[in-house]
């Protein structure tokens, strides 16, 4: 027990370093260096170095006890930083999978709505160029009929929009949302009821991936929370300005990609052991498709409330 306590320790350390203090003293060193600089000397490097170098010779630093207090101060305060940007990374998550979008407040609500919408047409248009193609590589007439490097074209225009009909302001968003658009269509299945059961009969290594993928749409998220702290910086010193919009893009481009990767994860399990689960709930052995996932839909559901008769 001592062995496993002192290696969780070593574990949790790790990751409060990795995860917090490292980034948070990054974030500190360069508000710093903004405050010291100002927007007149923003890339001045001598003046920074002769600012550290002054600081270096206060008599607070050069003690034992004066050094002791400034890296308790670093670490707290880059700790801090660290716990804002994770708080700030939820909210990103938050708006990039549109999670809630119900209970956003008006405003917010009125303009995705419209977003949505204009995706709507951009899909109905590049999937409707989709399907003319297809038809057309069918034609009578050989001169008429077109080569398929042009329908995969549209299918990839019409996939960079959303791999489904738009019903999220994101592609992230849809992505996710695609997974319970597909399963209720090819197995009639509700992925929000039925997901908790089949978690439980996931082999091991199946629930790791898919905790490993959603870690990884978190971190990416948690980047733009860096991003948001960065950008106030940049009143200060401009250099915190393209700082700020690189993080953002590198997050936008991880969310998409880590999105992708959790969702196909998602579909792919359920796609694979709905029949497991099944098997548990003592259902007949069939192929996957409606049938099975309207079976085993009948077995998770509990029936509605019945509402007791007045006297």
């Amino acid at each position: 027990m001592g062995g496993l306590l002192s290696e969780l320790s070593k574990k949790l350390a790790e990751r409060w370093l990795t995860l917090l203090v490292l980034p948070g003293a990054l974030y500190l060193a360069v508000a710093a260096a903004g405050h010291t600089l100002g927007q007149s000397a923003a890339l001045n490097v001598g003046r920074l170095t002769h600012a550290i170098s002054d600081a270096a010779r206060a008599p607070e630093v050069t003690t034992v006890g004066g050094q002791i207090v400034l890296l308790a101060a670093i670490l707290a305060g880059a700790a801090g930083t660290g716990l804002a940007a994770q708080s700030l990374g939820s909210v990103v998550e938050r708006v990039a999978l549109a999670a809630g979008r119900d209970a956003w407040p008006w405003l917010f609500g009125e303009l995705a709505e419209r977003h949505v919408a204009r995706r709507q047409r951009r899909w109905d248009a590049a999937r409707a160029e989709y399907e003319a193609l297809r038809l057309l590589e069918r034609a009578p007439r050989p001169a008429d009929r077109r080569r398929p490097r042009e329908r995969h074209r549209a299918a990839h225009r019409c996939g960079r929009i959303s791999v489904e009909r738009p019903e999220r302001p994101t592609w992230s968003g849809d992505r996710i949302h695609a997974i319970a658009v597909r399963l209720d269509r090819d197995a009639h299945v509700n992925l929000l009821v039925l997901w908790p059961h089949l978690w439980l009969v996931l082999p091991e290594e199946i629930r790791g991936e898919i905790g490993r993928a959603r870690a990884a749409l978190t971190r990416a998220a948690v980047l733009g929370g860096w991003a948001l702290l960065y950008l106030p910086l940049a009143w200060w010193w401009w250099p915190a300005a393209p700082l700020a919009v690189a993080l953002m893009i590198t997050s936008a481009r991880r969310l998409r990609a880590a999105s992708d990767t959790y969702a196909t994860l998602l579909e792919a399990s359920v796609r694979l052991h709905l029949a497991d689960l099944a098997d548990k709930l003592r259902i007949e052995e069939q192929p996957m498709g409606p049938l099975l996932g309207s079976a085993v839909m009948r077995r998770l559901r509990s029936p509605l409330p019945v509402s007791e008769p007045t006297s």
